[in-house]
């Protein structure tokens, strides 16, 4: 077999132009025909929201890496200046297909259903009259107009306020020299106005009222011009954990400073005056290349609040309710159910109230003595935090609060407050290690008078609100050596205290990378010897340059690869004598791909995994992640057959990855239907699959056997030597 230099920056796709493929995936939702029309508005503000946290963390981390002098050479083989600039190039294209969709595509078939977005000057008397009224009471009073002069200097603009930009002259004196003004519109007011109609549900934006009664705010002067503009800023964090005092104080501090970070990017309505444009790229310091025209609402994801507000239901999904999953009927029936057997509930397709009432049941149950729980991202109005307050009265509770959680720090910071004044023990974690692990463990007395301890593991955050719209999936297990190990974790992040190992769990950045290699190196070696092996993942993202040449040797030895990866992929597969038995598909739909699966053949008994943690760095080298293995026969077959394949079927909203980085869709078999693996769940789920309008994968005739499936991790560490009798030893 000829040997390919697997360090060939022509084997890995540039991360950051394939998260922006990732976001044109989700653009190509909005153009979708076949969704209803009010969601593909959401997903065009979907898009716009995903940008903004790309230009907010990553391209802010571009340019501070240039500005400190640092020009390394990625993987690809294009230095950090090289990525800035295709990355700017592409950010341009994809904000020009974003406004030609609204334009071209939802407005039109918006108007069709009698749905308007106006200009003040098109309004009816009675709407003009409202929208007047609005401003009178609402809006103008709020406002507070500055004219930059030597006595007035440039006031401060916020990361992603909305602003107007005027050009001015004094009608009397001032030699016709221009002014400039600037009007920062107040974050409390509603972007969008619905005003009434006849027959139609009319809107109009809230800078277009504003626009048109700048007159009566800047008396004195003639307007020359105006322009809605917005600023993004790094949103970054910088935190040297190692010198500060109190990381919650220290963070608090940083998210406060958010606002007002360097400015990265300028967003400006693509009729402003070039006078306006070059004042404000010279006021913000910024490239051109980072200044984007908008031929329409400056931020798209103001159309949220046409989504929400909008009432049509024919326009939007279906409802949809998961199907309830209840283990036991009370305290005692609920843990001697997991005692008996591990349960798995798949989220969103079955409620994630199973995690609630077991920590809910836990908090009330006299005979639970503590409970531990990771806490990564979670709502304003978490049940979950409630109860561990609750809990907190009666029993030990740890809470391990990851504050450095992008953008949800001020959350965080809440909940931990408010967990440290209920007497919760909290923790924030490991020096530079954000914990990204999701984990409950609970420490009970039971009946018989053993005490026992029993645990939730999952893929997904702890915040039921995200959890009605990802896919995850949760176990609930007393099994002795996971939990064991659980506990292990936990008194890593607490105390600091290392073990050896934490088998039969992969704990990054502990054995993660080398567990999953290792893994994947166990295929490889099967698959020369002529033993069945075949790979299945499925995850957010994979960029780890390691992982991928473990891949890469694994195709080559002939094993079968499948990878569901939802956003940015690396790996360049159907390269010949390189990875032409590997094939990359991504599932963009009604809800977010959020699931890590890993399956592994293992010549013929084959193994099954489930994680936070995505094949990233980031997740393998600078988080606390756990990956733990589906023992249950029952259900790595329900996980390999109902879910893996499914996906893999999937012809309706699956995309495949090229060997030059774009996606396209799979074509249906001749006669057969177009397939929606999560039309499908949500049939089986609520038992009206018939109804769905799709048909069932076939079926695989993959067997677990409980010697197979129930057995620890059999995976030799790279640098073990390949023998028959170390093939079977653990990590």
């Amino acid at each position: 077999m000829t040997r390919n230099n697997l360090d060939d920056p022509r084997y890995y796709l540039n991360r950051h132009l394939e998260w922006l493929e990732f976001n044109r995936r989700v653009l190509e939702e909005a153009r979708d025909l076949g969704n209803p029309l009010l969601e593909r508005v959401k997903f065009l503000a979907i898009t716009a929201n995903n940008l903004d946290e790309f230009v907010e963390v990553r391209v802010s981390s571009f340019l501070q890496r240039i500005e400190h002098g640092s020009n390394e050479v990625g993987p690809d083989g294009h230095t950090t200046v090289e990525e800035l600039q295709s990355v700017s190039a592409a950010m341009q294209i994809l904000v020009r297909d974003q406004y030609k969709c609204w334009n071209e595509e939802l407005l039109p078939a918006l108007a069709k259903q009698s749905i308007r977005v106006l200009s003040l000057n098109e309004l009816e008397p009675k709407a003009s009259n409202t929208a007047k009224l609005f401003y009178d009471r609402r809006v103008s009073p709020m406002l507070t107009p500055v004219t930059v002069d030597p006595s007035h200097p440039f006031p401060h603009v916020l990361n992603k306020a909305l602003c107007i930009a005027f050009l001015l002259r004094k009608r009397r004196g001032g030699n016709g020299k221009p002014y400039f003004g600037v009007l920062t519109v107040p974050r409390t007011l509603p972007r969008l106005l619905r005003v009434p109609s006849g027959d139609t549900i009319d809107y109009v934006f809230l800078h277009d009222i504003i626009s048109s009664y700048a007159a009566k705010l800047y008396r004195g002067f003639e307007i020359l011009g105006s322009a809605p503009f917005r600023i993004t800023r790094n949103s970054n964090l910088y935190l040297e954990e190692e010198e500060v005092r109190s990381l919650l104080e220290a963070v608090d501090s940083q998210v406060a400073q958010r606002r007002k970070g360097e400015p990265v990017r300028l967003e400006i309505d693509a009729s402003a005056p070039q006078e306006i444009v070059e004042r404000l790229v010279t006021t913000f310091e910024l490239d051109q290349s980072l200044v984007f025209r908008c031929k329409g609402p400056v931020n798209l994801q103001r159309l949220f609040h046409l989504y929400e507000e909008t009432p049509r239901p024919d326009l939007k999904y279906p409802p949809f309710a998961p199907r309830q999953v209840r283990i036991g009927h009370d305290a005692d029936s609920m843990f001697e159910a997991i005692r008996r057997q591990d349960h798995l509930v798949h989220h969103p397709y079955e409620s994630y109230d199973a995690v609630v009432n077991l920590l809910h049941t836990a908090a009330n149950d006299p005979r639970v003595l503590s409970i531990k729980q990771t806490l990564y991202r979670t709502s304003s109005d978490s049940p979950i935090a409630g109860a561990l307050i609750e809990a907190a009265a009666k029993k030990e509770v740890t809470v391990v609060v990851e504050l450095k959680a992008s953008f949800d720090e001020a959350t965080n910071i809440r909940w931990a407050r408010s967990f440290e004044d209920a007497g919760v023990q909290v923790s924030y974690g490991l020096v530079d290690l954000k914990t990204h692990a999701k984990l409950l463990l609970i420490v009970r007395n039971d009946p018989d008078g053993k005490i026992r301890r029993y645990a939730h593991l999952g893929t997904g955050n702890y915040n039921p609100s995200t959890a009605r719209f990802y896919t995850d999936l949760s176990l609930f297990t007393a099994d002795n050596e996971i939990t064991a190990s659980v506990q292990d974790v936990f008194n890593l992040l607490t105390a600091n205290s290392e073990q050896n190992h934490y088998k039969p769990l992969l704990v990054a950045p502990r054995d993660m990378f080398k567990g999953c290699v290792a893994l994947i190196d166990r295929e490889t070696r099967h698959a020369r010897r002529g033993r069945p092996a075949r790979i299945i993942v499925k995850m957010n993202a994979l960029i780890d340059k390691r992982v991928i040449q473990a891949l890469y040797r694994a195709s080559q030895a002939g094993v079968e690869i499948d990878l569901v990866v939802r956003g940015q992929c690396s790996l360049v597969p159907g390269l010949r004598g390189v990875s032409s038995r590997i094939r990359v598909r991504s599932i963009i739909g009604r809800y977010l791909e959020h699931s890590r699966i890993y399956y592994f053949e293992n010549g013929g008994k084959p193994e099954m995994f489930l994680g936070s943690a995505d094949w990233m760095p980031r997740n393998l080298y600078e988080r606390v992640e756990v990956i733990f293995p589906l023992k249950d026969p029952a259900l790595c077959h329900r996980v390999y057959n109902e879910i893996l394949s499914s996906y893999l079927t999937d012809t309706r909203k699956a995309r495949l990855l090229s060997a030059d980085g774009t996606y396209s869709r799979p074509r249906a078999q001749r006669g057969r239907y177009h397939f929606s693996v999560q039309e499908y769940l949500m049939g089986i789920a609520d038992g009206t699959r018939d109804e769905t309008g799709t048909r069932p994968p076939r079926k695989s005739t993959v067997v677990y056997t409980q010697s197979a499936a129930a057995s620890s991790p059999s995976i030799i560490s790279p640098d073990e030597p390949a023998t028959e009798d170390s093939e079977n030893a653990a990590v």
